[in-house]
């Protein structure tokens, strides 16, 4: 799944699910205790978030087929039944997210494919593409706001130092791994960002081209507020 737009082919297998057929299987999987036919439904190309209740609700069931005391077997059905709703309740969350994106996207769309760079260094960067207009029948304009955030390097003296000094090829793997983990929340922050501005109605021709994401006061690093470029405009 992308970070914000469902990809186009778990689109696809998400509308092909009706969901009462979807309950109707579940049912009939737990009353059978088997998931056979519960496979005809495109289940596994629906992203991870389906793939995973799918995965939970196959656990329990294959623990409440192997349950014979009357005691466990209560215990493994109330459980597959918890299952089961959580696998119907996700494929519905994921339709109504699906229908949310197709309708936004009549007027804004942000591109969320963004590769990181090979190496980083202290001064990181994203960049976000965009399109939109202002009613369906205008032609669409196209955009990007790049982000930007400096990394604080200084030692955090509140964490204890080890008692071996690491290689320096382990300082720098480190020090990579930290700045990845950061690149990552700036990626974030700043796609959500950009995606909840016109969410609220924002102008488009009132992105910045470039906007330094804001820092915590305490922990001197990213919040959630911090690429929220429209909020801390004057």
């Amino acid at each position: 799944m992308g970070e914000i737009n469902i990809p186009r082919d778990q689109q696809n297998a998400l509308q092909v699910i009706d969901t009462n057929e979807l309950d109707r299987l579940v049912d009939l999987a737990i009353r059978e205790e088997r998931s056979g036919d519960l496979h005809r439904l495109p289940l596994i190309s629906c992203g991870p978030y389906i793939t995973t209740k799918l995965h939970y609700f196959e656990q329990a069931l294959a623990k409440h087929h192997l349950a014979k005391a009357p005691r466990k077997r209560a215990e493994t059905e109330s459980a597959l039944r918890r299952a089961g709703s959580d696998l119907s309740f996700a494929v519905g969350a994921m339709k109504r997210r699906m229908e949310t994106e197709q309708q936004e996207a009549q007027l804004f769309i942000v591109d969320d494919q963004i590769m990181p760079p090979h190496r980083f260094s202290k001064h990181l960067s994203v960049r976000v593409s965009y399109r939109w207009r202002r009613t369906v029948g205008d032609e669409w304009t196209f955009g990007s706001v790049t982000f930007v955030h400096d990394v604080d390097l200084r030692p955090d003296y509140t964490t204890p130092a080890p008692k071996r000094k690491p290689s320096a090829a382990k300082q720098e793997q480190d020090l990579q791994n930290r700045l990845y983990q950061t690149w990552e929340r700036l990626l974030r922050g700043a796609l959500y960002s950009v995606r909840d501005y016109f969410r609220e109605g924002g102008d488009g021709d009132k992105i910045p081209d470039t906007f330094q994401a804001t820092v915590d006061s305490h922990s001197r690093g990213l919040n959630n507020y911090s690429t929220q470029f429209w909020r801390q405009q004057p």
